[in-house]
């Protein structure tokens, strides 16, 4: 019997989507969305949002609708944040608000929202913002505060004023709004993440005498993290009370948590006790990452060495997701499980970068066949392998210095200063459009058509 599978439509490619804690407290929304697009729409929460606008299918959207209540106010930070993630790869903003004051509204506006509706929807009110969208005409902010209902009194000037980067963006980073994020997580225990998230976040803070890239990095071993050990700085007590409420915090609480060592790199140590590991949640991770992108040039997130319920979170918000290995079998299963895992999830597994620490000397060919093997059974190619530092590196962990300051000659030091030197080089390439300067002398990184940022 013929099938009459063939006989269905296709859907219709997504031209836009909704973006809103639940889109069913906006049911006219629904109804509008429905009546200017038909199918061709979706609805996604804050957390899916801010991972979909990372995605290259995203660039195919048209135009989104933010959609927020009062009940948002504490999320403003995050939902702005989506807005420029949506205006920076092209995407027209709609925002659509109920009962936002003057001064949040203004907060969204100078985010990049382009145009304006007001909640509940008056009749047409969604299919004019399109219209005027797709006439490239755009709104005028008065006018959007205006039919907002704000005293133009209680507001900044929006036209005459101009958003102000933060003062830490000013550096390396080449006045880029927003920082690149690099995590780093261990398959098995002891193979290193620590390590090379301490020392690469040093080599990138003196990369240059002139015009390094402000750097920090995040400690989220909420249990077990060693970050601040390793540097020899003391953990916050108000550690523990921002990570019970991070949607309360801004980014001078964010500064006043942070340790700096050696005026080089800021540490968002983990706290002092153990705490369960569902102390947070992704929106709490995404307010956090969020600070610190708007902070910094580059942050570097030390995992801890299991997965969590925002660990997909961390690996969607990464510009490269390190995956530390070793070469023994325990590491490998390990690796090749969280691979499967993460590919059963449709999330993005071309940002994990595998990287072999301890791997076998430049003489040692029967290591080397069994590095090959290890890369074919994960079906991988390794980005970076790191040689073994020998029991130099352990005494210099234990003394709690970076280790190119006790050990400059150590072969482990030299390629953690090379893989500094390959991420600045791609990132300074993203930024210009120019080539990598690294990219002639080895075809073997493939970080280089990644998109920071």
């Amino acid at each position: 019997m013929a099938s009459n599978l063939a006989l269905l439509p296709e859907p219709e490619p997504l031209r836009a989507v909704t973006v809103s804690r639940d889109v069913q407290e906006f049911d006219l929304l629904i109804e509008d969305m429905e009546a200017e697009l038909g199918e061709a729409w979706g609805d996604l929460n804050f957390t899916e949002a801010s991972a979909f606008l990372r995605q290259d299918e995203a660039e195919k959207l048209e135009f989104i609708v933010i959609a927020v209540d009062t009940d948002d106010e504490d999320r403003l930070p995050l939902v702005a944040d989506i807005t420029r993630q949506a205006k920076r790869i092209g995407l027209k903003v709609i925002l659509v608000a109920d009962g936002l004051g003057p001064m949040s509204l203004h907060e969204l506006l100078r985010a990049g929202a382009d145009d304006f509706a007001p909640y509940p929807l008056p009749e047409a009110a969604l299919s004019d913002a399109v219209a005027r969208l797709n006439s490239h005409e755009g709104a005028d902010n008065a006018e959007i505060l205006k039919r907002a209902g704000a005293e133009m009194g209680d507001v900044v000037d929006v036209e005459t004023e101009k958003p102000q980067l933060p003062a830490a963006t000013t550096g390396g980073g080449g006045g880029r709004s927003n920082g690149a994020i690099f995590a780093v997580q261990s398959a098995a225990g002891g193979d290193g993440a620590t390590t090379m998230a301490v020392n690469l976040a040093w080599e990138l803070a003196n990369s240059s005498k002139t015009d390094a890239p402000k750097i920090c990095v995040i400690d989220l071993g909420l249990q077990f993290g060693s970050v601040a050990t390793y540097l020899d700085l003391p953990r916050k007590p108000m550690i523990l009370e921002i990570l019970s409420d991070v949607s309360s915090m801004d980014e001078q609480a964010f500064r006043q948590a942070l340790r700096t060592y050696k005026d080089k790199v800021s540490v968002f140590t983990s706290p002092a006790d153990i705490l369960p590991l569902d102390l947070i949640g992704p929106e709490d991770v995404i307010g956090l990452l969020t600070l610190a992108r708007a902070c910094f040039d580059i942050v570097i997130v030390d995992m801890p060495g299991t997965i969590t319920g925002w660990t997909d979170t961390v690996l969607s918000q990464s510009d490269l997701y390190f995956v530390m290995c070793s070469l023994e079998v325990r590491s490998a299963q390990n690796a090749m499980r969280f691979q499967k895992l993460l590919k059963s999830e449709g999330l993005p597994v071309e940002r994990m970068a595998f990287v072999l620490n301890r791997g076998p000397g430049k003489m040692d060919m029967s290591g080397k066949t069994r590095v090959d093997k290890m890369a074919d059974s994960l079906d991988v190619k390794f980005h970076a392998v790191l040689p073994d530092g020998g029991k130099q590196v352990t005494e210099i962990n234990d003394q709690a210095v970076p280790l190119s300051t006790l050990a400059p000659r150590n072969p482990l030091t030299k390629e953690i200063q090379k893989l500094a030197t390959s991420l600045l080089d791609a990132r300074e390439a993203i930024t210009t459009g120019a080539a990598p300067a690294t990219a002639k002398k080895s075809a073997k990184k493939a970080i280089f058509g990644l998109k920071f940022g």
